[in-house]
């Protein structure tokens, strides 16, 4: 006698529609807007491209390095440097050369600076200052090269194919993906920066020289520059609708015209203007994460996990801002993140032990989620012929507040410390004054952004 079973009695669980783990099955499996091989690629490089596993141990790998702090702050004014000055020509170049040679560029430039940088001589002197400003230089162009293009090829591609009504999706999926590499790199680079773990992990190690073993989060991301090349090779670029000869001739007059168009269509002025609101305060407060974390005691072996920690959260806001996309207009919705980012420092400020944490995980909240609405946004409105010109308009905007942020903050530590206050009273001080300061801004940008909605609509 057989019985009428099914032929898997154990069917696999149905997933979500629209949930993370549905999102990232479709990039891993190439289904729904991910069949398409540049959107998919355009994921996998970005994720390889950001997951650096240095970060978590970003300040003090430069000093072990060999470099004083004086320098490492002037080189990554360096570093900042070369994005303001190259972000919106090298937009301009994707829209005219393709973006694909911008992308390949970008890899490349990520080879050389991670060749600096895994080179460099410790305690090095001259040499060591000149390979770190050459990475820092390298670093910041290649930054520059691949903001923008990367999405405007994967847009372009769905366009083609009359998808684009997936680009929410894909950016919600991608960023969520993305947001797993920075977890797993955030707590690898961490380890593999402590001796005594590699000791335990890998007793042979036990003797192995301190110059050597600082660069092992360094050789993992060397590695991963080669994936980024690889990737890049295998994209395709969609077809430009300009029939015009590429040239830097046309180039800068892209940038002009993307620019003018920028400051003179309100919803995209709206847009950029409320997502540097948004983020150059919490991005500030990024960068200064472990001067904070030594202001509330906790010690240092922890950062790496809150790195991760950050990370989950990066992974969790996209899918929220992509419901928030779908029921407010973008200029509320900008509204609501720079409310939040003012509570959020306000909770900072007071630095409790321990509990200062959950705040600080809600300003990184901030970073996704900005980033998910303006690139949303703006590509949603942006012409095709300028979009990658339009995303790096953005790029610069952002990179202009974030270097006024980081300008004023360090003013405002070092005024307030002549004034007789401890270096960490000082800091904390300052802590105070990012969520009154933003405030004020909220209640500016509230009043602008009113008059120019009613201009555009």
């Amino acid at each position: 006698m057989s019985l009428n079973l099914p032929k898997n009695p154990f069917p696999p669980p149905v997933l979500q529609k629209n949930s993370y783990l549905f999102f990232v099955r479709n990039i891993l499996s190439g289904t729904s807007p991910f069949r398409h091989r540049n959107v998919r690629l355009y994921a996998w490089f970005t994720v390889f491209y950001n997951a650096r596993a240095y970060y978590p141990i970003f300040a003090i790998l430069f000093l072990d390095l060999g470099l004083s702090y004086e320098q490492f702050l002037f080189l990554n004014a360096i570093w900042a440097a070369s994005i303001f000055l190259l972000e919106i020509p090298s937009g301009a170049l994707a829209d005219t050369i393709g973006r694909k040679k911008l992308i390949v560029s970008a890899a490349l430039m990520m080879i050389l600076e991670m060749t600096c940088l895994l080179f460099a001589p410790q305690n090095g002197g001259i040499v060591l200052f000149t390979m770190i400003l050459l990475n820092r230089i390298l670093s910041g162009a290649s930054e520059a090269a691949v903001s923008g293009a990367d999405q405007a090829l994967a847009y372009d591609t769905l366009k083609s194919e009359n998808e684009e009504s997936h680009w929410d999706e894909v950016l919600a999926a991608v960023l969520t993906l993305r947001s797993a590499g920075f977890f797993s790199a955030t707590i690898l680079g961490a380890l593999l920066y402590d001796p005594s773990i590699i000791t335990k992990a890998i007793p042979a190690m036990a003797h192995i020289d301190r110059s050597l073993a600082l660069r092992l989060p360094l050789v993992l991301v060397f590695l991963q520059s080669f994936v980024c090349l690889f990737l890049a090779l295998k994209m395709k670029d969609t077809e430009l609708s300009s029939s015009e000869p590429p040239s830097l001739k046309k180039a800068f007059t892209t940038t002009l015209s993307a620019a003018k168009w920028v400051f003179t269509t309100p919803i995209a002025c709206i847009i950029i203007v409320g997502g540097v609101l948004a983020d150059s305060l919490p991005r500030t407060f990024a960068t200064l994460t472990s001067s904070y974390f030594r202001l509330i005691d906790l010690p240092t072996w922890l950062f790496g996990f809150l790195g991760a920690l950050f990370a989950i959260t990066g992974m969790l806001t996209p899918k929220l801002a992509q419901k928030f996309s779908q029921k407010l207009p973008p200029r509320t919705h900008l509204l609501l993140i720079i409310t939040w980012a003012c509570a959020s420092l306000l909770c900072v400020a007071p630095a409790f032990s321990w509990y200062g944490i959950i705040p600080a995980i809600a300003v990184m909240a901030c970073l996704s989620w900005t980033n998910f609405v303006t690139s949303s946004e703006l590509n949603k409105i942006a012409d095709s012929s300028q979009r990658a010109t339009v995303l790096s308009v953005k790029g610069l905007a952002f990179n202009l507040g974030y270097g006024a942020a980081s300008l004023g903050f360090a003013g405002a530590v070092a005024g307030f410390h002549k004034s007789g206050f401890t270096k960490d009273q000082a800091f904390q001080a300052t802590l105070w004054w990012q969520p009154v300061l933003l405030l004020a801004l909220l209640a500016a940008f509230f009043i602008w952004s009113k008059k120019k909605a009613t201009m555009n609509g």
